[in-house]
This record gives C-alpha cells, sequence and structure tokens, in this order.
C-alpha cells in the first residue's frame, strides 16, 4: 500500500510540474560547479566563466527511450525497497534508527527526482512524437490535395480527348459529289489527281473546294433570280394597279347595265353573288340548289330559288379552329371554369343545352317560290339539321285574292298541313334518319313533332329532293345524291303544285258553303230541280274527336278510316221542320277517282220533303266526290 501511494504521489508531483512548466518559457540550465571558492566565483564573474549550457532538447535526442524504461523500473523497484525499509526501520522504534530513515529518505528523494525526470523525458518525447505525426500529417494531406489536382488534371484531359475523338467535322454534313463525279467535273488543279488520289485527307480538302466553288456559282444565281424575282413582282404590282383602276369602271358598267338585265331576264350579278354564297351550303341544300335552278331554267320558269340566311356564320362554321383562338380562350376557358365551380347546371338543363345543339340548323336556308298562274306562290323554306342529317320545309301561301273570309276553309290553307300525305302515309312527323332515333334517346327527345312546328316537317320528298336516301322497310335500289335530286324534282314539283291549286279551289268553293251558297257545275246542272225548298243551313269544320263523337259516324271510325290528320266538316241541311246533317272527312292524301255516298234517309216527312232533301244531298256528294270525301248524313224532322 506504501508503494501504491508513493506512486500515486510521483504522478501527481510530475502533473504539477509539467503545468507550471508548459506556462513558462523554457530557458536553457547552466549547470555551476559549487564547490568553487568565493575566489573562484569572482573571477568567473570578471570573466573568466568556466560554464556549460544544458538543454533538454539536445538531451532528448541522445537518450534512448528503452534505456529511460529500464531505468525508470529500477528506480521504481528502488524507490519501493526504500519504502518498505523505512517502514521496516519505523516499526522496530528505535532511537538509533533515524540516521538510517533520513539517509534512505534523502535516497528516495533522489529517485523522487529521477522519476520526475524521467516522466518530464516522457512527456517531451510524447509531445515531439504528436509533433512528428502532426507534421507528416500535414505532408500526408498536401501530397493528397497534390494528388487529387492530378486525378482532376487527368479526368479533365480524358474529357478533352474524348471531346476530341467525338469530334465532327461541319464537313461531315455537307453532301459531297461522289468521287467519280468529282474527278469527272472538277477542273484539274482542283482535282489534282496525282495527289489526291492516294491521300484521303487531300481528297477530301479538294472536294470541299469544289463544293466552295459550286456554292459560289449557285449564289451568284441566286442573287440574278432575286433580281429577276423583283423584276417580275413590280411588273405584277403595275398589273394590279392597273386592274384596281378598272374595278371603279367594270362597277359603273354592271349597275348601268342592271335595267337591261331585268329587262331581258338574265340576271347576271344575282346568279354571281349567289353562286359565291352557295359554296357555304352544306351538300343537300346545294343539291336542292342545283337541281332546282336546273329545273327552273329546263322546265318551269315559275320557280325561283334564292338563299338566306347569315353567311358570315357559315363561314365561321366552314373555316377550321386556329391555334391562336385556342390561345386567346385560354383565358376565357379558365373564367368559365370557375363560373361552372361557382355555379353547376342541373340536369335538366344540361339536358336542354344538348336538345338545342342537336336541333340545331345550319345558318343558310334555300327559299323555293312555285308561282300559279292565278297569281297565287307556294313559298318553301328549306332548312338542313345539321347533328341529324336531314332537310326539313315550312311553307308559306301568298295568294292574290284575300281568303281571310273564310273561317271553316282556314284550315285548307294551314301551313303545317298542307303538304302532309303529298305521297302516301309522309305525313312529315317523323324523322326518316333511323340513327336519330338513338340520337334522341340520350338527351330524351319522344318524338320529333313536338318539335316540327320550329323546325320544319322532314318529309321523305324534302330528303329526295336534297338527294338524302335512308334505308326504309322495303330494300329499294334507289340511286342518290344528284340523280336521286333530279328523278324526284319534276315530280315533287307538279304535285306540290297542283295540291296548291285543288286547295285554292277548295277553299273558294268551302267558302261559298259557308255562306250558304252551292256552287254548281254545267256537269252537274241536271241533277238539280227547277225549284230547290232545301237550303244549306249550317257548314263548318269540327275535330277528330268531335267527329268520332257523332252517333252515324261510328262505323267509320271503327273502319279506321278517319285519321287524326284528316280534315273534318260538318254540313246541315234543312227543308223546313226536316233536317239533314253530313260529317265529311277529308284526306289531304286527295284521291282523282271519284267514290259513292252512302245516304240512309230517316224521320217524319212526305215524298216530296223527302226527294228535296235527297236532292240536297245529292249536291253536296256530288261536289266532293272528286275529292276523296267520305260524308255520313243523317236526316231528322224537327
Amino acid at each position: 500500500m506504501s508503494h501504491i501511494r508513493s506512486l500515486r504521489f510521483v504522478h501527481k508531483l510530475d502533473q504539477f510540474a509539467m503545468s507550471s512548466d508548459a506556462l513558462k518559457k523554457r530557458k536553457p540550465k547552466v549547470i555551476r560547479n559549487e564547490g568553487g571558492t568565493p575566489e573562484n566565483k569572482r573571477c568567473r564573474a570578471e570573466g573568466d566563466q568556466d560554464a556549460r549550457v544544458y538543454n533538454e532538447d539536445v538531451e532528448l535526442e541522445g537518450r534512448d527511450p528503452a534505456q529511460d524504461y529500464d531505468q525508470y523500473k529500477d528506480t521504481c523497484e528502488a524507490l519501493a525497497k526504500l519504502m518498505a525499509e523505512i517502514q521496516e526501520l519505523k516499526t522496530n522504534g528505535s532511537r538509533d534508527n533515524s540516521i538510517e530513515i533520513e539517509e534512505r529518505r534523502m535516497q528516495s528523494c533522489i529517485h523522487f527526482m529521477t522519476l520526475k525526470k524521467l516522466n518530464r523525458l516522457a512527456h517531451m518525447r510524447l509531445k515531439k512524437g504528436r509533433d512528428q505525426t502532426h507534421e507528416a500529417k500535414q505532408r500526408v494531406d498536401a501530397l493528397h490535395l497534390q494528388l487529387q489536382n492530378l486525378l482532376y488534371e487527368v479526368m479533365h484531359l480524358q474529357k478533352e480527348i474524348s471531346k476530341c475523338l467525338e469530334f465532327k467535322s461541319k464537313h461531315e454534313e455537307i453532301e459531297l459529289v461522289s468521287e467519280d463525279e468529282f474527278f469527272q467535273e472538277a477542273p484539274p488543279d482542283i482535282s489534282r489527281p496525282q495527289l489526291t488520289k492516294d491521300d484521303p485527307h487531300q481528297l477530301t480538302l479538294a472536294r470541299l473546294d469544289w463544293e466552295l466553288e459550286q456554292r459560289k456559282r449557285l449564289a451568284e444565281k441566286y442573287k440574278e433570280s432575286l433580281a429577276s424575282k423583283e423584276k417580275i413582282l413590280k411588273g405584277i404590282e403595275v398589273k394590279k394597279e392597273y386592274l384596281s383602276s378598272l374595278q371603279p369602271g367594270l362597277n359603273a358598267i354592271m349597275q348601268a347595265s342592271l335595267p337591261v338585265q331585268e329587262y331581258l331576264s338574265m340576271p347576271f350579278e344575282q346568279a354571281q353573288k349567289q353562286n359565291e354564297v352557295a359554296r357555304h351550303l352544306p351538300p343537300p341544300l346545294y343539291v336542292l340548289l342545283v337541281q332546282a335552278n336546273a329545273y327552273s331554267q329546263a322546265c318551269d320558269k315559275n320557280l325561283a330559288v334564292s338563299i338566306n340566311g347569315d353567311v358570315d356564320e357559315a363561314k365561321a362554321l366552314s373555316k377550321p379552329p386556329e391555334d391562336s383562338q385556342d390561345d386567346e380562350s385560354d383565358s376565357d376557358a379558365e373564367e368559365e371554369q370557375q363560373n361552372t365551380k361557382r355555379r353547376r347546371p342541373t340536369l335538366g338543363v344540361q339536358l336542354d343545352d344538348k336538345r338545342r345543339e342537336m336541333l340545331k340548323r345550319h345558318p343558310l336556308s334555300l327559299c323555293v317560290d312555285l308561282k300559279c298562274k292565278d297569281g297565287s306562290v307556294l313559298h318553301m323554306f328549306f332548312y338542313y339539321l345539321m347533328n341529324l342529317n336531314i332537310m326539313t320545309v315550312k311553307v308559306k301561301v301568298s295568294t292574290a285574292a284575300d281568303l281571310s273570309g273564310a273561317v271553316s276553309a282556314g284550315e285548307l290553307l294551314n301551313p303545317e298541313m298542307l303538304l302532309n300525305c303529298l305521297y302516301a302515309n309522309d305525313q312529315g312527323t317523323e324523322t326518316p334518319n333511323p340513327a336519330n332515333r338513338y340520337q334522341f334517346d340520350k338527351v330524351g327527345i319522344t318524338t320529333f313533332g313536338d318539335y316540327v312546328t320550329e323546325l320544319g316537317h322532314p318529309y321523305i320528298w324534302v330528303q329526295n329532293l336534297g338527294g338524302l336516301l335512308f334505308p326504309s322497310d322495303r330494300p329499294e335500289c334507289v340511286p342518290g345524291g344528284s340523280s336521286l335530286s333530279a328523278s324526284h324534282m319534276e315530280t315533287a314539283m307538279k304535285l306540290l303544285r297542283g295540291r296548291l291549286q285543288s286547295r285554292l279551289a277548295l277553299h273558294k268553293q268551302f267558302s261559298s258553303l259557308e255562306h250558304g251558297i252551292v256552287p254548281v257545275s254545267c256537269e252537274c246542272q241536271h241533277l238539280f230541280p227547277a225549284k230547290v225548298v232545301s237550303r244549306l243551313a249550317r257548314w263548318t269544320t269540327i275535330t277528330h274527336q268531335e267527329y268520332a263523337e257523332l252517333p252515324f259516324t261510328q262505323h267509320v271510325s271503327l273502319a279506321g278510316l278517319a285519321q287524326e290528320s284528316d280534315l273534318y266538316f260538318l254540313a246541315v241541311i234543312e227543308r223546313g221542320t226536316a233536317r239533314l246533317q253530313a260529317a265529311m272527312v277529308l284526306n289531304p292524301a286527295t284521291l282523282r277517282s271519284p267514290r259513292s255516298l252512302p245516304c240512309p234517309s230517316t224521320g217524319k216527312g212526305n215524298a216530296a220533303a223527302g226527294q228535296t232533301t235527297t236532292c240536297g244531298l245529292w249536291r253536296v256528294k256530288s261536289m266532293y266526290s272528286s275529292q276523296n270525301c267520305k260524308a255520313p248524313v243523317q236526316t231528322t224532322s224537327c
């Protein structure tokens, strides 16, 4: 235990010594000879100094660490031995041992000083080793940095080498003439066959020189061509100015020739304008325009065709959308998207928008005017529904005389019913295009008949006039396009004129009946007695429902002879107290063959009365036998 305590004491003493020495600047020690006399000291003070300089660094370099370690072990063993002896002497407690203890204490102090010196030398050696290690590390870092710089330079050189290896000269992109063509066309001072045939490098240089010569020659030709082009453009500008100066004069001549054109029925200017507008018509309307004009020029001078509508909107439809418009509409689309987020339309509003879009008509339409000899005109307006790919027609009648006085005959010239059944079973209430049925299901349209008042009637003959051919229930080999329109044009025009004339004549007859006047033709004059006792008390129009509710018309309704598309009239003929009621059905598809009318007679009256009643009925029957009339009658007595 005493040995351990002594070691701890020596260690703490060494630490204190090292800390105090580190704070002080290291100074060389001077070892003086203490055994000199005062005279000797005085002599040394005067200049005869016999001194020796001590330096720890020098001593540290001259000492061997292994020997210091052995000395350290020997000193520690000796110190431990002295401590044990001192402990033993103190244990004996003899007074004579104090001198020996003091001697051993002095020896222990000397050993302590030795240990202190060895410890100091060890710390100095450690510090020196650390300094050397730090210097070596700095040298290694410097060498490593130099190595990195060299590696970076190597990498840079490798990149430059790769660039050089991958370098593509501009001449590689130039399509040079072949070698054979080069030697044939190039002059000898450029080709130099004796040098270039054996040296690829010189051959490439020579070919590049020849390419340069050719390009110089072409550049001169290009300049000459540009000069010629400028000269030609100037000539064109002069001619344009001359033609522009002619335009006002030509316009004045055309305006002055308009009366001559009208007098000679040669509207060249109007035809030219119409042809310009006709380019923007959809194909069906264009086919109808061409065929109607051809038929008018060849067969019917009373047929006139004109184009109506917004030409600018039609031009906008025919033009493809431009990219600039997409860029300009980006902001509008963003605003619409924001507005859509704020308010979302309901399902009903969306369906209404889809319906309007599906039923949209082309901006341009055709107006066909069919004139009759009496001055009446049938105006037909043909439209094209772009999304449904069908044509519709609207009708308007212009008469020479005023026909507003007849109430019962008003339905005869009703635009919604005037052209019904021009052909058999063609009432114009359903679309003839089978594909429209699936389109209607998507937008919730049950029947097209709900929109015919607004859009017009899609009669089958209208589709034929436009060259539109749709599959029907019966397979037919009918050509489409212009051939289909041409084959139906003459027949359709004749039927339309005949329908208008027959309706006008029938309107005149019904107007007379409404006023109590029974017109009699010359052929039927012998059928009437000289004295007429009965009279037409009333002539009026009725509905299909009212006709079906009459007790004496049940057999006609059950037979299917009365349709909702027919026209219904009721006549009341009186003779004294006897009354006869006649209900008539007028089919729009007028038949030319006469039809007999049943005439049951019931009631109370004398024979003369019955004969007169029958005669009055016969007058009505003879008038409608040529108009496909079905007229059940009933006689009653009042």
